[in-house]
């Protein structure tokens, strides 16, 4: 029987419908037009600021899918530290086909890498704590996988990757549900033991009724500082204490000083700034 890897079944839809995104029903017509289909020639992927490297599976793939031929050796693996000018991977083969998979290589590694860029900036920032930054689900449609995978090569962790794989009540929820206790109550009864329940509260009042329950973690939503503390310290039962909101380099090591176990941020994958890489001729 044939085994398939789902992720990498994943990345390869991914780069397909990219590559049909750019190319069409008609190819790359500028490349086709201006240049020798029988010409050959070396290209360098490389950083053009520092960062942290993420993406080169895909990177691989919009080459390979695009023409098998292609000979791509990577210099640097997912989650190097990379500096400027660093060569990360060379290209050898014919050039139109090296043009034609060039924009859509260097989107996804560099919209990867400047995720892994800044999750990484904002790790060593707290390096000093116990404290794990982890990601949300403010992704790019179609592209959480990759962008989850990016935080997890800057030093990050992933918080759940849809609704499908775990419980978060957020204040919609409540609004709708009627209290914190019988929301929790509710989850626990119709999902069992195995899955893990997290509830998002706004103030130490609905915190200390969240303590009550079954809950498995809660998420203080835009808590100031004293009131981290405060949290932290009502904590008997151990358990995971999440703090999000408004999360910045300025605040962050302040905030992870408060005891909690985890920050999340939406802003690294849906702001983080793309890491500047190129193709050059070699």
């Amino acid at each position: 029987m044939i085994e398939v890897n789902p992720l990498e079944f994943s990345f390869e839809k991914i780069v397909k419908d990219a590559l049909y995104e750019d190319l069409g029903h008609q190819g790359d017509i500028t490349s086709n037009s201006v240049i020798d289909k029988n010409l050959q020639n070396s290209f360098v992927l490389k950083s053009r600021s520092d960062g942290v490297i993420s993406g080169i599976q895909v990177a691989e793939l919009s080459f390979k899918i695009l023409d098998s031929s292609l000979n791509f050796k990577k210099k640097l693996n997912d989650g190097s530290i990379v500096k400027k000018e660093d060569i990360i991977a060379t290209i050898d083969g014919y050039a139109s086909s090296i043009l034609s998979a060039e924009r859509t290589a260097l989107n996804f590694l560099s919209h990867l890498s400047g995720i892994a860029s800044a999750t990484n900036e904002m790790v060593n920032l707290i390096s000093e704590t116990n404290t794990k930054i982890v990601s949300t689900r403010k992704t790019t449609p179609n592209l959480r996988i990759l962008e989850k995978y990016a935080v997890k090569d800057g030093g990050g962790m992933n918080h759940r990757f849809g609704l499908y794989d775990g419980i978060l009540i957020k204040d919609n929820h409540l609004a709708l549900s009627g209290s914190i206790t019988n929301s929790v109550s509710l989850a626990r009864e119709k999902c069992g033991h195995m899955v893990n329940i997290e509830v998002e509260v706004d103030n130490l009042d609905q915190y200390r009724e969240a303590l009550e329950t079954q809950t498995n973690a809660i998420l203080l939503d835009n808590f100031k500082i004293d009131d981290l503390v405060k949290a932290v310290n009502l904590n008997k039962k151990n358990i995971i204490l999440e703090a999000s909101g408004k999360i910045t380099k300025d605040n962050i090591l302040e905030i992870a000083k408060t005891g909690v176990n985890l920050i999340s941020s939406g802003w690294l994958t849906h702001s983080s700034p793309s890491l500047d890489i190129g193709l050059d001729f070699s």
